[in-house]
């Protein structure tokens, strides 16, 4: 007996919220390109009423715009939504940056940027959001809030920060691989930022330390000597190569 087809899963629906129409439009071919629905809004007045009517997956929102300010707009959308918004902005001071995440934005890019960075933090963020993402592996002792950039040992937890929070993640998401530093930085910087080796060492030693918080003795990121590190979620006694 022949079963019908199961229905191919509709495309994740993008907003973009940009008044330059050209950044717009491109923004828009490239997203459709890689299998997602767009639409655009120029004027941010509309915006709130417009994800509130509609459900996008993910907004990404410009900083500047005619009729209302970006963050405002966050801040709003935040007051009765949770989908995911990836900020843009010209303005690269840290005060924006942070008050921005503050706010609610997921993630931010500061322009220029290219279309192809677009593309990635849009996969990189829905991934996170997917219902059958991180919030529900447990992988040993420990289980992450992708919403909240926690980790969760029993009912104890840490907050991350969002760059710690994909380190980890990339981390408890493959157990007993090893990531090398490069790999680690492509995974956690898609805007392919110039750093150094000691960036990613530093971010693991904050990690450990906020891990050892919530597990006091155990060691669960191991460093593999000359090739980078891995998470074990068998945890062992410290003591181990760092």
């Amino acid at each position: 007996m022949n079963l019908p087809a199961d229905n191919p899963p509709s495309p994740a629906r993008i907003l973009i919220v940009e008044d330059e129409s050209r950044l717009a439009r491109l923004l828009a071919d490239y997203l459709e390109a890689a299998g997602y629905a767009t639409h655009c809004l120029e004027d941010g007045r509309e915006v709130a009423g417009w994800v509130k009517a509609r459900k996008p997956d993910l907004v990404v929102l410009d900083l500047m715009l005619p009729g209302r300010d970006g963050l405002e707009i966050c801040k709003e959308i935040r007051t009765f939504s949770l989908v995911p918004i990836l900020m843009a902005t010209a303005r690269a001071e840290e005060i924006d940056r942070l008050l921005g995440l503050e706010l609610g934005a997921d993630d931010y890019l500061c322009k220029p940027y290219s279309p192809r960075e677009v593309v990635a933090r849009v996969k990189a963020i829905l991934r996170r959001a997917r219902p059958d993402s991180v919030m529900a592996e447990v992988a040993g002792p420990l289980q992450l809030d992708p919403d909240a950039f926690k980790v969760m040992a029993g009912d104890r937890s840490i907050e991350l920060t969002a760059v710690e929070f994909q380190l980890f993640a990339t981390l408890f998401q493959s157990p007993g691989r090893i990531f090398s530093r490069a790999r680690l930085m492509d995974n956690i910087y898609a805007d392919q930022r110039i750093v150094s080796d000691r960036t990613i060492d530093s971010h693991i030693k904050k990690l450990r330390r906020k891990l050892a918080d919530i597990l006091p003795g155990l060691e669960l990121i191991h460093s593999v000597y000359g090739a980078g590190y891995r998470y074990e979620p068998v945890p062992r006694e410290p003591g181990g190569p760092e």
